[in-house]
């Protein structure tokens, strides 16, 4: 497993500076009501804490995690959302997943179809891409709270596959069966972690560079930007230099 694109390194950057918190609570409220389907204790499900545990990094109020909970178990009036996930090409044949959360899918698609077209994409059928990808369990831990090797030892006997440099975090890869349970290894261990969500890694990283690296940068912005998508995944990849171009 070759591990994360440079993707995820632009959106932490550009992600340190801009105004965006409103869509970040608006992401991070619907997977807590959709979590909550299935219960909202707890203790007894461990979406629903995960979910609780990623909006409270942000310092989401805690009465807006309560209400999203209500909402979710039907305890108060709100919109149902469904799960849907989209598969298609940037530019140089990036791979790109967009896994959506919407109250009206129609809307959802021909929104992310036109961002696509747009930025020089192409949207795929499902299965176009998704096979050059792994499922995988990530969990991310602030460098600042331990070094890697005493995270290597208080995961790996949980089922952690390995630990990936983030920059400013650790990341814990973990097979998704195991991802419970390296959560808790943590927990046990008093090692706070800022986030964690199953992602889709991609088995191999596409290099990209000039012009069409940066087609491919807008058109991951643009689709991250929409309001039903949750979470965007590629296999693109560019050299240190280029990438510190397309962060200026």
């Amino acid at each position: 497993m070759s591990g994360h694109s440079k993707w995820s390194t632009i959106k932490r950057k550009k992600g340190a500076n801009d105004a965006k918190r409103g869509k970040i609570f608006t992401k991070l409220i619907r997977e807590i009501t959709v979590s909550a389907r299935n219960g909202g204790d707890e203790a007894n499900n461990p979406n629903l804490r995960t979910a609780v545990q990623n909006a409270k990094v942000v310092n989401m109020p805690q009465a807006t995690i309560d209400r999203a909970i209500r909402r979710g178990t039907g305890d108060e009036p709100g919109a149902i959302y469904e799960a849907n996930m989209y598969e298609g090409y940037g530019s140089g044949g990036v791979a790109i997943i967009v896994e959506t959360l919407t109250d009206n899918k129609n809307r959802t698609v021909a929104e992310v179809r036109h961002a696509f077209t747009k930025y020089n994409g192409n949207l795929g059928e499902s299965g176009a891409v998704s096979w050059m990808f792994d499922p995988k369990g990530v969990i991310e831990i602030s460098k600042s709270d331990i070094d890697e090797e005493g995270l290597m030892m208080a995961v790996m006997e949980a089922g952690a596959e390995d630990i990936q440099d983030g920059d400013e975090v650790h990341e814990v890869i973990a097979a998704v069966a195991n991802f419970e349970a390296v959560k808790q290894a943590l927990e046990e261990n008093g090692i706070a972690y800022l986030q964690a969500s199953l992602a889709w890694l991609p088995q191999n990283l596409l290099e990209v560079e000039g012009g069409e690296a940066e087609k491919v940068v807008r058109l991951l912005e643009a689709i991250e930007d929409l309001d039903d998508v949750q979470k965007v995944y590629s296999n693109f990849d560019v050299q240190e230099e280029e990438l510190q171009k397309l962060m200026a």
